[in-house]
């Protein structure tokens, strides 16, 4: 069998969340004897199409930009192109241009959505966008939703309950490196104390703000780790309010993050708004045996992190919440350990990569 993937991004261009579930799929889903390629968008596309991991990144010239998304001529006869030589093509939703692509082409080959997100920033383009979203959903086979939480809270989804399925997301151990101890050795002399972990891109969805206010209330260090169009902001209040027990690292190695993964106290997640879909970084949390903290904002976050089993749930935007969540878990070591026992334990039940791509390969063969 033969599966096209389609999203408006992929690797080597970028590799963010959405980009490494469909990297997941398609190694998984090889072990299945699934063959995949994947069409994204490139301003590089003959330098940046390539084979990655046993399929193949096929690119199409990005032209421009606009409210996030991504356009281009050549992608309509390259879609063409890849969709004739395959079995089921799999959608990768948010993506209004795929949208277009997908109806003009008159598609006759089973298809598939993975819905990863409601769209919520563009709440004015999206009344405009509207029409060609239903219609687009309408026509196709399966939409698959990465949680329960997610399918029952978007109003979109709830439109196509028939033909829609839950398939959370699973990380592959095997990907993720070990720490040597001289690595580990480094960061434990930097950081001596206990401390709270954040990884992820610094975004307007992500809560950091509400994390740096929580900072204020507890002596804990919190270390974070990434970068994005937030640092600046974020860390000039940082510097503006004396946090010193706030640590921005930038973006870090594997080994590095692994480190630090292995050593935190617990996991930190303030994620305040929907566009925060699932959160692979509370996967990778869960897969290192960590005690997770998170918000409740409807989504596959309180899937992955249950209250008071593998973590905390507290409301968004809260930092007082927020704060004294830090503070439970810094001072309650046996609870802190408990609840990442049960984070590994949910890990291995629900979010390993091998079972995400078994569930996968089904759903291919039923629609075909």
């Amino acid at each position: 069998m033969r599966v096209l993937h389609f999203f408006k991004t992929y690797w080597p261009d970028t590799f963010g969340g959405v980009e490494r579930t469909i990297h997941a799929i398609a190694k998984g889903t090889a072990k299945k004897g699934v063959q995949s390629d994947v069409l994204s968008l490139s301003r590089a596309p003959a330098q940046n199409s390539r084979e990655f991991d046993g399929h193949f990144a096929h690119k199409a010239k990005l032209d421009f930009e606009f409210a996030s998304t991504g356009f281009s001529r050549e992608v309509f006869s390259r879609f063409e192109e890849l969709s004739e030589k395959a079995d089921v093509v799999h959608y990768h939703f948010p993506w209004p241009l795929m949208d277009v692509v997908h109806l003009a082409s008159r598609l006759r080959k089973p298809s598939v959505v993975t819905y990863h997100s409601d769209i919520v920033k563009q709440r004015m383009l999206l009344q405009l966008y509207k029409p060609l979203m239903y219609r687009f959903l309408a026509s196709v086979d399966r939409i698959v939703a990465t949680s329960p939480n997610y399918a029952a809270t978007s109003e979109v989804l709830q439109r196509y309950k028939d033909k829609t399925t839950v398939i959370p997301i699973g990380l592959d151990e095997a990907d993720y490196q070990t720490a040597p101890e001289n690595v580990k050795l480094r960061w434990r002399s930097q950081f001596p104390k206990p401390f709270f972990l954040f990884v992820g891109v610094l975004r307007y969805y992500k809560g950091v703000q509400t994390l740096l206010e929580a900072a204020k209330q507890t002596e804990l260090d919190i270390v974070l780790v990434g970068e994005g169009p937030m640092a600046p902001s974020l860390k000039a209040y940082a510097k503006d309010h004396n946090l010193s027990n706030i640590h921005f690292l930038g973006a870090l190695p594997d080994t590095d993050k692994a480190a630090l993964l292995e050593l935190t106290t617990g996991f930190v997640f303030p994620s305040h708004l929907r566009s925060e879909a699932f959160g692979l970084s509370l996967v990778e949390a869960a897969m290192f045996g960590k005690p997770m903290i998170s918000c409740e904002i409807g989504t596959g976050t309180s899937f992955v992190n249950v209250h008071e089993e593998t973590g905390l749930v507290t409301q968004p935007n809260d930092p007082v919440a927020l704060a004294a969540a830090i503070t439970q878990l810094g001072k309650n070591p046996e609870k802190s350990l408990r609840f990442g026992l049960q984070a590994r334990a949910a890990y291995v039940e629900k979010f390993r990569a091998a079972d995400m791509a078994t569930h996968y390969a089904r759903l291919y063969e039923e629609v075909l």
